[in-house]
């Protein structure tokens, strides 16, 4: 067994790449999915909703066992089930007897993996002695979009070189990556999640408006970073008319070069007593590249304007963590189970809800959308437009909410009632 914190954190770091690598592969075959099986806008979003329904669920299983259970058997699990999960995705259309529920039962169990890494990967790290326990938070996630960057390079790379029919062994491939880190959790030494005798209970952190502030937060973090991350390839490609290299290897890695500057910077910069300033400045501003998304008429500002959204949506999902980390410093694994649960849900339901609403505008554009996009614009252009437009109101809410816990900020809880 080896002893090291080190080799726990960096453990941690890889399980976050995987979750990255897991969530942002199937947005860039989202066109080659949609081209081979003939699926509909709506059945690509269903796989998003899908996705983060079933991580939402483990979230909330997880709160009643993370603080009961040792975390060893639901991490390597973690890690095992994203490498099945992709093999079943990669074949599964292949063997099933409807395409469709072979990428359904893969999308499942790799969301299961997903699921668990996110809900026991920032207690982890936050278990681990560190100095600023912010900027460790904030080194986690960061690679998050290290993972996303280098999924859309390579892949998108193999795709152009290889043919996009070879995506089931581009896949597959990835897949070593959660093998190996199977192994490598089996063999580290996990530290406690929290000491049993100080531990804050979750029905504790639920009696107070705090908490409930923090969720909705959440749930508009996931829901604005989740959506615009899963469409933006589909978007520059079909609705500003950008080849599908250019879609991927530009659209999509400017987004997450975005997050990744975003968090590197959070990670050297963010504080407790930053916190709320960062994440209401970020929320307006992602609302506002939202906006330049949908209404510049410009293709080039628009792809402007997708990497410049990645830099401020990069802050609010580990933000709202962070905040939560420092109002409830004795909370344990359950309370991060609960916050992964509300980011999931709006993960799950805004990218559903931007495909209905790209398929309900493609299909009979209302005369309110071409007043506001013009009609020279294809149908499929105006329903990812249209979405986008919706997308905006996400995190524009998060910003009363932030105030509104900034207005009732008070000295963390340090010991269980």
């Amino acid at each position: 067994m080896i002893n090291s914190t080190r080799w726990v954190a960096r453990c941690c770091h890889l399980g976050m790449f995987i979750q990255a690598l897991v969530i942002n592969i199937t947005p860039l075959l989202f066109i080659p999915l949609r081209e081979q099986f003939g699926l509909s806008f709506e059945q690509i979003g269903r796989l998003v909703l899908v996705n983060f329904l079933t991580q939402m669920a483990v979230d909330l299983l997880c709160t009643a066992l993370a603080d009961r259970v040792h975390p060893r058997p639901l991490i390597v699990g973690a890690n095992a089930m994203a490498a099945v999960g992709m093999w079943i995705f990669a074949f599964g259309p292949f063997v099933f007897a409807s395409p469709y529920s072979g990428l359904m039962a893969g999308t499942v169990i790799f969301s299961i993996g997903c699921g668990l890494l996110e809900v026991l990967l920032s207690p982890l790290i936050n278990a681990l002695p560190s100095e600023n326990k912010s900027a460790s938070m904030a080194g986690l996630h960061a690679f998050y979009p290290i993972g996303k960057v280098a999924v859309i390079l390579a892949t998108g790379a193999a795709l152009h070189v290889l043919g996009v029919r070879a995506w089931p062994w581009i896949m597959v491939l990835w897949s070593v990556l959660p093998v190996l880190n199977t192994v490598a959790f089996w063999l580290v030494r996990l530290p406690p999640l929290a000491d049993p005798e100080r531990r804050q209970t979750l029905r504790s952190i639920l009696l107070g408006l705090p908490m409930y502030l923090l969720l909705a937060t959440m749930v508009l973090a996931g829901a604005t970073e989740v959506t615009i991350a899963q469409w933006t390839s589909a978007y520059v490609e079909t609705a500003l008319g950008y080849s599908k290299v250019v879609a991927d290897l530009v659209g999509f890695l400017l987004f997450g070069l975005g997050m990744l500057v975003g968090r590197v910077w959070f990670a050297w910069k963010g504080g407790h007593s930053g916190l709320p300033r960062i994440m209401w400045a970020s929320a307006v501003l992602s609302g506002a590249t939202c906006l330049a998304m949908a209404l510049t008429p410009s293709p080039p500002l628009a792809l402007a304007a997708t990497g410049l959204s990645g830099i401020f949506v990069s802050m609010l999902w580990p933000g709202t963590i962070s905040l939560s980390a420092a109002r409830f410093p004795l909370a344990g694994a359950s309370m991060f189970a609960l916050l992964a649960a509300s980011g999931d849900a709006g993960s799950a339901v805004m990218p559903w809800l931007v495909g209905l609403i790209a398929d309900h505008v493609s299909a009979a554009p209302p005369a309110w959308v071409l007043t506001v996009f013009g009609s020279s614009l294809s149908p499929q252009a105006l329903g990812l437009k249209a979405g986008y437009l919706f997308t905006a109101i996400c995190p524009l809410l998060i910003v009363p909410l932030v105030l509104a816990l900034r207005e009732r900020r008070g000295r963390p809880v340090t010991s269980r009632p």
